[in-house]
């Protein structure tokens, strides 16, 4: 394939579908990191870092060598080994997270992230190069082609988002991506040495419009009393659901959603029917007032443990929150100097997880959220039997997630669960029946034996909070043929069905 020899169509089609890649390869490599380094603002940043930089260094050392040596070699090499190397990505990765070394992780980490984004980044200039027969023109193909690749770096960041994740597994998407890049290097090594090729030069169809999903708002979060690394965070002082005057009480709201009610004169009172809901389920599975041995997933305003502290003295236990402004939050129900026996460890929850020793824990309970949606991470058959393996044998796991519509998200959490548990357990808050409940808090328990049915009912009586259980059948009929969540397929953002639009 001689220089300048390259139609404009194939060339478009190159430099579309390589920036789409280096989008979808630096998208899906964070689900591949979070269960190893935690879902959090650093391995977010660490990802897209890794991807910027080698971006830059593509697109530099591209250009450099398409004047040092005849471009039309350059491609089919820099596709073909990008392509090898990205269907290589989840094998490399997890392999390298399950020996446990955190040096080899973060090389393997870099080299998926940086060789490919590297080789496929530097098509652009490359291709550039072959356009550029007149210099009287050099500004119309480059600013072409540039726009072109930002083109597809939007469109397979759109098509991985609300496509690829929702519809295949991680392993699928890297291993099928890879593929198509290596039969796009092939054709074009044939079209250069004079072969026949029928087959366009194109990533996997990257003529597939993007469309932005419509009708979203962003809603800025209103005055701060305390900004953190994630969130902006409001302590306001509101009229409980029994009209007593609690002066000290205080609900938390961060960026805009209310997440926790606490009065810190009495810790026994729970607002939020959710939380009456999680605790009768706990009265059920652990009668009595003896101390528990817990960890909790979440912290927040810390109102569960601060209820198991005083209502069952002796209660110890840690908490994994992610956000280091709430747990340093000076004074107010953000402070946990205050629950004895309580640990509150600035971490991620899947991470917390591997700290915890193997059958020592009475209770698991799970409240973190990121918005509205549970951490995805946290939701997989892979966490949740580490939760498992920390719960000794009447040991329980309650949690707690948010879904509406068709509650897809709750099903397939349910399912997950039944897989990892002997029983699951699952009340839809504030509804007398699976018809009437259109959407809310949704919380699911799993344990080795079922938690008692009249002992439930007797809690839920005194906790004053109206559910629909369903267990058993009636749970294996609701849930159907849901999705099992694994670390390898978990569109949790995709099943969730948001708050409605009013």
């Amino acid at each position: 394939m001689p220089a300048r020899s390259l139609p404009r169509p194939v060339a478009v089609g190159l430099v579309f579908g390589c920036s789409a890649a280096v989008l979808v390869v630096e998208l899906v490599a964070l689900r591949l990191v979070a269960p190893y380094w935690g879902l959090t603002l650093e391995t977010n940043t660490i990802v897209i870092g890794l991807a910027l930089l080698a971006i830059a260094a593509g697109s530099w050392g591209g250009g450099r060598l398409a004047d040092l040596r005849p471009p039309a070699g350059l491609l089919a090499p820099a596709i073909g080994v990008s392509g090898v190397v990205v269907a290589a990505t989840p094998f490399l990765i997890r392999g390298a997270g399950a020996t446990g070394d955190a040096a080899l992780f973060a090389l393997a980490v870099g080299v998926t992230l940086v060789v490919p984004g590297a080789l496929l980044s530097a098509v652009t200039p490359v291709v550039t190069k072959l356009h550029l027969g007149d210099l009287d023109e050099a500004g119309s193909v480059v600013g072409r082609l540039s726009g072109v690749s930002t083109l597809g770096g939007i469109t397979g960041t759109v098509l991985t988002g609300f496509v690829l994740v929702t519809a295949l597994p991680v392993t699928a998407i890297l291993v099928g991506l890879g593929l198509a890049l290596v039969s796009t290097a092939l054709t074009l090594a044939v079209r250069r040495t004079g072969g026949t090729a029928t087959a366009p030069a194109v990533v996997a169809g990257v003529a597939t419009a993007a469309l932005l999903a419509s009708g979203l708002s962003v809603l800025g979060p209103g005055d701060c009393d305390l900004e953190t690394r994630y969130h902006c965070v409001e302590l306001r002082a509101e009229t409980p659901r029994d009209g007593t005057d609690r002066p000290a009480a205080r609900t938390l709201v961060m960026d805009g959603l209310r997440h926790s009610y606490v009065d810190p004169d009495d810790p026994a009172y729970l607002d939020f029917a959710y939380v009456r809901a999680l605790a009768a389920v706990v009265d059920a599975a652990h009668p009595g007032t003896g101390p528990l041995r817990a960890h909790h997933l979440g912290g927040a305003g810390l109102t569960y443990p601060r209820l198991l502290a005083r209502t069952r003295p002796g209660t110890t236990g840690t908490a994994s929150e992610i956000d280091a402004g709430l747990v340093r939050a000076d004074g107010g129900i953000l402070d946990a100097s205050d629950i004895p026996g309580l640990t509150v460890r600035v971490e991620d929850g899947r991470r917390g997880l591997t700290r915890l020793p193997d059958d020592g824990l009475d209770l698991v309970v799970g409240d973190a959220f990121g918005g509205v949606s549970v951490p995805w991470h946290l939701t997989t058959r892979e966490a949740l039997s580490d939760v498992r393996r920390v719960l000794h044998a009447e040991g329980s796991y309650v949690a707690n997630l948010i879904d509406h519509g068709p509650l897809d998200l709750a099903r397939a959490q349910a399912a997950t669960m039944a897989e990892v548990f002997d029983h699951v357990l699952v009340l839809l808050v504030d509804a007398s029946s699976t018809e009437e409940f259109t959407g809310g808090n949704v919380i699911l328990a799993g344990t080795r034996r079922p938690v008692p049915a009249g002992a439930l009912e007797a809690a839920l009586d005194t906790r004053d909070v109206e559910v629909t259980t369903l267990r058993g059948a009636d749970l294996a009929a609701w849930v159907g043929d849901a999705l099992v969540l694994r670390d390898d397929h978990a569109p949790v953002d995709q099943l969730l069905t948001p708050y409605p639009v009013s």
